[in-house]
Order: structure tokens, then C-alpha cells, then sequence
């Protein structure tokens, strides 16, 4: 009899964890078809996205303890409060992790032999981050939230990924020239470009007005756009970081 009234909470709960799950695998599904030139391997890509679920849980630390100091210096109802708390705190702390895992996890790798492979690693990293966050929030809040979510944040979190990964592959391609400087700041690119967009995400997110959410829709969709033509766009041109054994190409260049 305790089963019978159990069942139900428990399939509308799996329910709920379906709704979560299904919108980041099917993106996963997507980047991963969209490797033209040497699919990674599923051991590989299932350690990005537990990077990511790492990630997601290194960013929770560093949001509640930076959250603590915020409220300690800064009142709610100052307008400088919101700017700190998504551009620096949420931003900085979520694409700074991913971006921890995602190094952590493939720089040394023998199958990053692509440009494109630092999309496809990002990205798997920021869907498995956004996996783990969307799951955490559809068990609190319900299906409205899972749908929600579903069309703007686990995109929006690809397409975070997609931004790294452009310039975490340029660095890698110049790390592999000697060029340390210039792989250093394409790291760097890898980590601001996307917390600035994600910053700019989720701070007009909250603007509580007719115009804040039509900026808010405009935004989004431009940056589901740009993202998706870049995905097609670095898909059909990537390269292979050597050719052979003794020839290296990268960036236009041919060296022996």
C-alpha cells in the first residue's frame, strides 16, 4: 500500500529529471554530429560533461561565499549590488570553473589535434554544468521551470561554451606554436568573452519591466544565432592541428 502512494512522487519526480536532462544531451548530440573532421571519443566527452557537473558544484562554493561578502559591503537595494552579483560573482565564478575543468581535463589531451575540438570540449563541459544546475532546479520549482530553462539558460550555457571553445582552441593552437603569449591571452578571451555574455545574461534577466524583457528576448536570440551560424561556420572549416608526423599547421601557417 506505502508503494502505491509512494509511485506516484517518485514518476512525477523522474519526470522531472527527464525535462532536465533531455534539452542538454540533445545539444550535446548536436555539437558532437557537427565534428566534421575526428569525432571525439565518449570516454573523452564523458569527462567534460563530469567536468561540468565538478564545475557546477565549484561554482556553488564560490557563489555563496563571494554572496556573503557581497551582502556584508554592499546593500540589495544599491543598483551597483545586481552588476557585482551576475557580472562578477555568477559570471566569473560559473565560466571560471568550467573553464578550471575544462583545462584541467583536455589540454594535454592526444585526441585536441583540431581547432574544433575546443568547442566540442567546452561546450560538453558547459551542457554537463548545465545538466547538474537544471536538474537542482526543476526538483525545486516544477515542469514551468524545466520548459523555461529548457529554451533559454541550457542553450545559453552552450552557447557560453561555444564562445570559450573558440579561443580555449586558439590557444591551444598556439601553445603548440612556442607563441606562449598569445595562448595566454586567448585563454584569457576564453574566460571573459563568455562571463561578459553570461553576466549580461542574467542581468537583464531580472530587469522587471515590458522593455527589460523584450531586451532580454532580443539578446537571447541573437545570441542562440551568432552561436549556431559560428557552430556550422568553425565545423566546415577546422583543421587539423598536424597534418602528419612532421608537419604542424595552425593558423594559416605550415611548418616542419
Amino acid at each position: 500500500m506505502f508503494y502505491f502512494l509512494l509511485a506516484p512522487s517518485l514518476i512525477y519526480h523522474w519526470l522531472l529529471v527527464i525535462a532536465a536532462v533531455v534539452p542538454a544531451i540533445f545539444l550535446m548530440i548536436r555539437v558532437y554530429r557537427s565534428d566534421r573532421l575526428e569525432k571525439e571519443s565518449p570516454a573523452t566527452l564523458w569527462r567534460m560533461a563530469l567536468g561540468g557537473i565538478i564545475a557546477a558544484l565549484i561554482a556553488l562554493v564560490s557563489e555563496r561565499l563571494l554572496g556573503l561578502l557581497l551582502d556584508l559591503f554592499v546593500d540589495e537595494t544599491d543598483p551597483v549590488y545586481n552588476i557585482i552579483l551576475y557580472f562578477v560573482i555568477v559570471a566569473c565564478s560559473e565560466e571560471g570553473a568550467k573553464f578550471f575543468m575544462l583545462r584541467r581535463r583536455s589540454w594535454n589531451l592526444a585526441e585536441f589535434n583540431c581547432q574544433y575540438d575546443g568547442v566540442v570540449y567546452a561546450v560538453f563541459v558547459s551542457l554537463g554544468f548545465a545538466l547538474w544546475e537544471n536538474i537542482s532546479y526543476v526538483l525545486h520549482y516544477g515542469f514551468t521551470t524545466a520548459l523555461v530553462r529548457a529554451l533559454t539558460a541550457i542553450p545559453g550555457h552552450a552557447c557560453f561554451g561555444v564562445f570559450m571553445g573558440i579561443f580555449y582552441g586558439l590557444a591551444r593552437g598556439y601553445a603548440m606554436l612556442g607563441e606562449n603569449g598569445k595562448a595566454k591571452v586567448m585563454q584569457v578571451l576564453a574566460v571573459a568573452l563568455p562571463a561578459l555574455l553570461h553576466g549580461v545574461y542574467d542581468y537583464v534577466a531580472t530587469v522587471d519591466s515590458t522593455p527589460g524583457q523584450i531586451v532580454f528576448i532580443v539578446f537571447v536570440a541573437v545570441l542562440f544565432t551568432v552561436s549556431f551560424l559560428l557552430v556550422g561556420h568553425l565545423s566546415k572549416k577546422d583543421r587539423y592541428f598536424k597534418h602528419d608526423k612532421n608537419t604542424f599547421y595552425f593558423d594559416g601557417k605550415t611548418f616542419r
